[in-house]
């Protein structure tokens, strides 16, 4: 009856790779991550080179950077996009051993570049955060994890993944970097609901995290005060989220011209964390319903290739996956227009930033290959192969 509904991909026997990819690879998601970096790259042209600067670099330095980034992220999400679903899952789980071994140094061999919170580690010539590679991995171990505890005598791979997520979430908050750490918990809670859980269950989670809300608030003097900075009814001009509001204002609908913004003066973080800042100013608010667009084709064309999708584990790890995505940029553009309290968090493929281009390929190379066209089997054959 699937079959009859939505279809199915035919095999061919002996098709090279490359032609098989693209015929199965969902090419409007693919189109819109490109279409997105170009974005990126657009903006980096107006909003990095008074950073450069101001850094006495060169004029283009930082854009320079963001395409030779972008460059290898691209190059990671296509090879990624052509791998089985098996191999997606052997290689998440040994990026995950590397990336959690990594956060755990942190406090010992990592970097906060002035910032108050321990989540690099400095090369020199780059940076590397730990974090950036561990959301999407650990959503793909989760998920093979929950996948695994629905089989006939499987172990209870939900209770191991809940365990592996409040270690995550608690180190993570430890840096402190909550948004990372309320990324990971949604995501993981996301995939768990698909997976069944109950909503008692949920309400309860729920409850819990405004508790470690409310502790972190009491112990957190870095966490207070950016939950202060939302709550207060005035927004002081001369703090990074007045200057994002103010320039959000000017640009009104259509933006005041190319290269005519200012933003890009005052904020120190105008290349990554608002970077939707300077869009809007330059640019206006067309350009900013082109990028809400963009994202919203990549996460809802994925759901929609889910929903065919009978394999739990392809089913769990790419909701994961594309729940993440899809957050990760609605916090960060929150976060500019004062929905959201200041995160420091990312606009994927967009923003400046190595560390977050390059995962960001990683997840949404593994994403593509999981929302792959694959003939779906019957339902007997699935059942038998969890009886073995």
């Amino acid at each position: 009856m699937t079959e009859m509904v939505y279809g199915t991909a035919p095999v061919r026997e002996g098709e090279p790779v490359l032609p098989k990819w693209w015929r199965t690879v969902d090419r409007w998601a693919l189109s819109c991550i490109l279409m997105l970096f170009g974005v990126g790259i657009l903006l980096g042209l107006a909003a990095s080179p008074p950073l450069a600067e101001r850094n006495g670099l060169a004029h283009f330095h930082y854009v320079q950077r963001q395409a030779f980034f972008g460059a290898l992220a691209l190059t990671v999400m296509l090879f990624t996009s052509t791998l089985s679903p098996t191999v997606v899952r052997r290689i998440a789980v040994i990026a995950f051993a590397g990336a959690f071994l990594a956060l755990l140094g942190l406090p010992f061999l990592g970097t906060d570049f002035g910032k108050g919170a321990v989540r690099w580690y400095s090369l020199g010539f780059a940076s590397v955060q730990p974090s950036e590679f561990l959301k999407p991995v650990f959503v793909v171990v989760a998920a093979w994890m929950m996948a695994a505890s629905q089989e006939i005598g499987g172990p209870p791979g939900k209770l191991w993944s809940f365990g592996l997520t409040v270690t995550i979430v608690l180190i993570l908050a430890l840096q402190p970097d909550f948004g990372q750490a309320c990324l990971v918990l949604f995501g993981w809670g996301v995939m768990w609901f698909v997976a069944g859980a109950p909503m008692m269950l949920l309400v309860g989670l729920a409850g819990l995290v405004v508790m470690g809300g409310m502790v972190a608030y009491n112990g957190s003097e870095h966490f207070a005060r950016r939950i202060d900075g939302f709550l207060t009814p005035e927004v002081d001009p001369r703090t990074q989220l007045g200057y994002a509001t103010n320039a959000i204002q000017e640009g009104g609908f259509f933006g005041v011209g190319v290269g005519e913004g200012q933003v890009k003066w005052s904020l120190p973080d105008a290349h990554t964390d608002f970077i939707i800042a300077v869009a809007a100013e330059e640019y206006g608010l067309i350009l900013v319903l082109v990028i809400i667009a963009l994202y919203t084709v990549v996460v809802v064309r994925s759901f929609l290739r889910l929903m065919r999708e009978r394999d739990p584990f392809i089913r769990l790890a790419g909701t994961g996956l594309a729940a993440m995505f899809g957050v990760q940029a609605m916090i960060n553009m929150g976060v500019a227009v004062r929905l959201l309290p200041a995160k420091g968090m990312t606009l994927p493929f967009v923003s400046y930033g190595g560390s977050s281009l390059i995962a960001g390929g990683l997840a949404v190379g593994m994403l593509l290959a999981l929302t792959r066209s694959r003939p779906q089997g019957e339902i007997g054959e699935i059942l038998r192969a969890r009886g073995r």
